[in-house]
């Protein structure tokens, strides 16, 4: 019985971090199927009508927790509201909230991270990254993807372009998107999150 107990216990123990990598997967997992799901449903997909009944799953790079980055974050207070430019005449409006400092391929990298002063409460909470990167006109998207997620509780914290998603206006000329400044090039290739949109 000893014995039995001592081995439950080592497996309840047993890597912290596969236990981490497990639930990292299914977090990026149930994100691709809500994003899917998203892209199936009329009410709130950025699809054209006459392509949602075709529409089955976005093509997405191989699930790589590579891409899933230990960053940190430095806020940078007493930021001015600013504009983006986007892929029309818009312009949008963003206040730089911080930046994530992080490291793939060797390679020590930065993204700044926004937030929209003009949001809602429940938007308030929520940073947008968009950024390019060599995968850009090479695999993914050319005018680059975006990042989203809520403000992080500690500096801290994953970074994970394995969400990486498309701007709606690549599957319609309705939208308006904003550009990724030049700021967040990343010379590195992220093989990871949506690839570019070419089959609907």
């Amino acid at each position: 019985m000893r014995i039995i107990t001592l081995i439950i216990a080592l497996l309840f123990l047993l890597p912290a971090g596969a236990q981490s990598k497990r639930k990292l997967m299914r977090e990026i997992v149930a994100f691709h199927e809500s994003e899917n799901a998203r892209f199936r449903d009329p009410a709130t997909s950025p699809l054209k009508l006459d392509r949602i009944a075709s529409f089955k799953a976005l093509e997405v790079y191989p699930i790589n927790l590579k891409y899933s980055v230990k960053a940190k974050l430095v806020r940078t207070p007493d930021e001015e509201p600013f504009l983006l430019r986007t892929n029309t005449e818009r312009l949008a409006e963003y206040v730089k909230y911080g930046e994530a400092y992080f490291e793939i391929d060797g390679k020590e990298l930065m993204l700044n991270l926004y937030r929209d002063p003009s949001g809602n409460e429940s938007e308030s909470n929520i940073l947008f990254v968009p950024f390019t990167d060599l995968t850009s006109g090479d695999g993914s998207y050319g005018g680059g993807r975006y990042l989203e997620f809520k403000i992080p509780e500690k500096e801290n914290f994953i970074l994970d372009f394995n969400k990486a998603f498309n701007p709606y206006c690549v599957y319609s000329d309705r939208y308006s998107c904003p550009i990724p400044p030049r700021e967040n090039d990343l010379f590195v290739r992220i093989e990871a999150g949506v690839k570019d949109y070419n089959k609907y």
